[in-house]
């Protein structure tokens, strides 16, 4: 009988080793997230005074100096990729860039699949015409080939007034609003319509040679396009643009670029 118990006290204590043994094991740690030090940032490297390039072919712009100051203030270094604007969303959903930031307008349906900043900026669609034209309304542009940046929301804009939209003889989509605005010169278009930022700027590079109509295709909003899962770098840019509206280094940025604060 001592040898039996002997042995089963044996057997029982082995079983409480084990359990032991598994129940102090603790499960691995998961690995930290690695530490963000740099942000990539989307563009058209083809719309000033937004994002262009200069004489140098160096990237420069308002929305540059807007995500240097930004970056900065975050302790980020910031990577600018030119990409195909209308093809914008898939870029940043395949992680290829992690924001948006070039003129873009904050529309009920570009929030389905981005996060956006607060707007930092107010923008209107305006109608460009040859400093001689007949044009003077909307109404005008019946019967009319009409141009404007593919994948814009001038595109956007103008659609969602049907009418006006199917007056047009023709209406054609461009890469770009340089490309649109040469086609206006040449008379291939009658007019375009585009970004006021971008309007504006070439209207005042060639007075002369362009007009910009009383009407307009409606008010919109510019804010800073985000993954929806990108949480922490929301707030985080949010939070830079807020300070650099109330510390005045984004009204001197604008200053710099437009001659005014159009900063929101």
């Amino acid at each position: 009988m001592k040898k039996i118990a002997a042995v089963a006290l044996l057997t029982l204590g082995a079983v409480l080793a084990g359990c032991s043994k598994q129940e102090s094991a603790a499960p691995a740690a998961a690995p930290a997230p690695a530490a963000v030090t740099k942000i990539v940032v989307g563009l058209d490297d083809n719309f000033p005074p937004m994002g262009f390039r200069n004489e140098k072919n160096e990237l420069v712009g308002f929305d540059i100096d807007m995500a240097r100051e930004a970056a900065k203030r975050l302790g980020l270094e910031v990577e600018f990729k030119p990409i195909d604007w209308s093809a914008k969303e898939a870029e940043l959903s395949g992680k290829r860039v992690d924001a948006l930031w070039n003129g873009l307008t904050i529309t009920e349906e570009r929030k389905q699949n981005i996060a956006f900043t607060a707007p930092y900026m107010e923008n209107h669609q305006i109608i460009v015409v040859p400093a001689n034209s007949a044009i003077k309304s909307k109404a005008d542009l019946a019967g009319k080939v009409v141009g404007a940046q593919e994948g814009s929301s001038a595109v956007d804009a103008i659609k969602k007034e049907d009418a006006v939209f199917r007056s047009f003889k023709e209406f054609k989509t461009f890469g770009d609003n340089v490309t649109a605005l040469m086609d206006l010169s040449t008379g291939r278009l009658q007019a375009v319509v585009v970004d006021e930022v971008v309007g504006r700027y070439y209207v005042a590079k060639k007075p002369g040679d362009y007009a910009v109509l009383d009407d307009n295709f409606g008010t919109e909003e510019y804010g800073v396009g985000l993954r929806k899962d990108d949480t922490e770098l929301h707030g985080k840019l949010d939070k830079a643009l807020t300070d650099m509206k109330q510390d005045g280094a984004a009204a001197k940025i604008a200053e710099q670029w437009f001659g005014k604060n159009i900063i929101k």
